[in-house]
């Protein structure tokens, strides 16, 4: 029987499908292997270090300039960056009226720790790296119309622990502040006692108040500013014993962690605990002042604390 063939077609039209051949070798056609992303050049515009800081809280950008004009204070929504010591004192003292006490007076490796991380090691680092010879810098300078005794603790030396030097550079500025008849303020920010130093660290708690209660005695004021964060011995110490105690807002301020004590008592935290607001509401804090008003605020407290001893100093007492 005869086989019937059949022929493609579309729209009436015969097609005939071509056959498909290779191209010769030599003609084939090359592709060129694209760039890899990372080695063609950026477009982005390379912005200079130090120009500008992400506020930690609202993430907003802020000019260099600009922060430190405003004390380290986003302008945005007021959070309060760390700030030096030798940077708050110029923005609270007269200009050119401190006068530096105890600058030379620096720690020592008491108790002999050794090892690669031994804490001389640490202190001859932290001095090359903050250009500070402890935690706390004392002086006495002009504020307002008020000669006063000022200490200021920084945070970038070792946590601003509290050690034998800490302790004794404030406990000289309380008595000299004692004899020649001045008030007395210290900004707090610490960790707490200085673990490299044992039982003398802690020492300087109870030789710090001592002081502070002769100054009482001679009915002189104490201001206590306490910043973030301020905690452990330095808080259970001079910094909670303040006539005035002030705070800057947000600082955390107590004595254990939070985790510490929220394992030891077994019970949730209130929301807002160990803040300086949580510590206003519940009594142990006098008032949040804003780092930019703050020497202003301070002025107004020395000049009502002040009134009964120009008056005895006016009649010759």
């Amino acid at each position: 029987m005869a086989t019937t063939s059949f022929t493609k077609k579309t729209l009436g039209l015969e097609t005939a499908e071509p056959a498909v051949t290779p191209p010769p070798a030599e003609t084939q056609t090359s592709f060129v292997k694209k760039p890899k992303l990372g080695s063609a050049p950026s477009r982005k515009r390379d912005i200079p270090e130090g120009l500008w800081t992400k506020c930690k809280k609202c993430a907003a950008m802020i000019y260099d300039k600009e922060l430190d004009a405003n004390l380290k204070v986003c302008p945005k929504c007021q959070f309060h960056f760390p700030i030096g010591a030798r940077e708050r004192i110029h923005a609270m003292v007269e200009t050119c009226s401190f006068e530096e006490s105890d600058a030379s007076m620096e720690s020592v490796d008491v108790l002999k720790f050794n090892g690669a991380s031994s804490y001389a090691a640490k202190l001859e680092q932290y001095r090359k790296g903050t250009s500070l010879k402890e935690a706390v810098c004392t002086g006495i300078g002009r504020m307002g119309k008020y000669r006063v005794a000022l200490g200021v603790m920084d945070f970038r030396f070792l946590g601003g622990s509290m050690g034998s030097v800490v302790g004794e550079r404030l406990t000289r500025l309380i008595e000299a502040a004692t004899d020649k008849g001045l008030p007395v303020i210290i900004v707090a920010t610490s960790g707490g006692a200085r673990m490299y130093e044992g039982m003398f660290s802690l020492l300087q708690m109870a030789k710090t108040c001592a002081a502070l209660a002769y100054h009482a005695k001679a009915k002189l004021p104490y201001l206590s500013v306490l910043t973030n964060p301020t905690m452990a011995g330095v808080m259970a110490s001079f910094a909670a014993v303040g006539d005035l105690i002030l705070a800057e807002p947000g600082a955390m301020i107590g004595f254990a962690g939070p985790r510490v004590i929220e394992s030891t008592t077994q019970s949730e935290l209130p929301p807002g605990f160990q803040t300086a607001e949580f510590l206003t509401d519940h009594g142990l804090i006098d008032a949040i002042v804003p780092r930019n008003e703050m020497k202003a605020r301070l002025c107004s407290y020395l000049e009502f604390l002040m009134v009964g001893r120009e008056q005895l100093a006016a009649m010759g007492g």
